[in-house]
């Protein structure tokens, strides 16, 4: 058995959405029912990849590590398990700085916790308290990037600026594991622990609510040049620049065909880590240019 993080940093809007809502938004997006952070369900994350995949291994390997066609499910499983994509990092809008990546100290509990599990150990420790959440909240953060006089100023939301040395190892190892390996993210790996805000939990919780981006649609009458009647509606995605990550692990292959039957946990990962997959699209709204995340792994070498 083989084990793998992979990180997905959003670079277009992404709408990995649900079918119709009851809400205020037509078409929202995939949350977990516990928190309400936004999340990509685990299936949605293999059957990318899979399609992904179908040009650059042979269709033997696609079925060892995926598992065969619909009409032969139930020859084998695929070698590669995939979990669902968690949110770690979530751009919001900040008075200073223009925006600032927020994340709770539960946040990143869980992903402590599911590294661990795919065997990977963070060298910097999870807060044994959070940022204080009534009055005076606080906004922990590192340096000056963020600050507006003593404050922290997020949407329309003032907190009290704390600087805590931690902040800055925690962002530091963020942008060397998980940001993507692309010349281009350099910026963004310096800005990264400069920019990292944890929040109180429930103000983190609030803004993955409703700090997401809304798009309005429509649909045209192209005889009359007007908007049909009732073809007015509204779909969320994650914003630019959010950071989500995916556990993987991989075992032995289950097929008996004998080019792939032998491909141990550590040969699948490699099929999927070293295919040269730099961007991959994920979502709706594709032909629009939506959905496009940069990729990064982390183990299982």
């Amino acid at each position: 058995m083989s084990k793998s993080m992979l990180f997905l940093y959003v670079e277009t809007p992404l709408h990995a959405g649900t079918g119709r809502g009851l809400g205020t938004v037509d078409l929202p997006i995939q949350r977990e029912r516990s928190t309400g952070y936004p999340m990509i369900q685990a299936s949605g994350i293999k059957g990318r990849l899979r399609a992904e995949m179908k040009g650059t291994l042979q269709d033997k390997e696609l079925w060892a590590v995926f598992g065969p066609e619909t009409d032969k499910a139930a020859d084998h499983a695929g070698a590669l398990s995939f979990g669902d994509a968690r949110l770690l990092l979530f751009p919001v809008r900040s008075l200073a700085g223009v925006f600032a990546w927020v994340t709770s100290v539960d946040a990143l509990a869980r992903f402590h916790r599911e590294a661990a599990l795919v065997n990977q150990f963070p060298t910097w420790k999870v807060p044994m308290s959070s940022p204080k959440a009534k009055e005076d909240a606080e906004a922990w953060i590192n340096g000056d990037a963020l600050k507006a006089s003593d404050k922290v100023v997020l949407e329309e939301y003032s907190f009290t600026a704390v600087d805590k040395p931690e902040i800055k190892e925690i962002g530091e190892w963020l942008a060397q594991n998980a940001l993507p390996a692309l010349p281009e993210y350099d910026y963004w790996k310096k800005s990264l622990p400069q920019k990292l805000c944890i929040l109180p939990e429930d103000a983190f919780r609030d803004f993955t609510l409703y700090a997401t981006e809304v798009q309005t649609h429509i649909a045209m009458d192209y005889d009359k040049k007007t908007v049909k009647d009732g073809a007015l509606w509204t779909s969320e995605s994650l914003p630019i620049d959010t950071l989500l990550y995916v556990p993987l692990i991989a075992n032995k292959s289950r097929s008996n065909e004998e080019t792939t039957k032998d491909l141990n946990g550590n040969d699948v990962l490699k099929k999927i880590s070293n295919a040269g997959l730099s961007r991959i699209n994920f979502g709706g709204d594709e032909t629009t240019g939506q959905g496009f995340v940069a990729l990064k792994f982390l183990g299982g070498e």
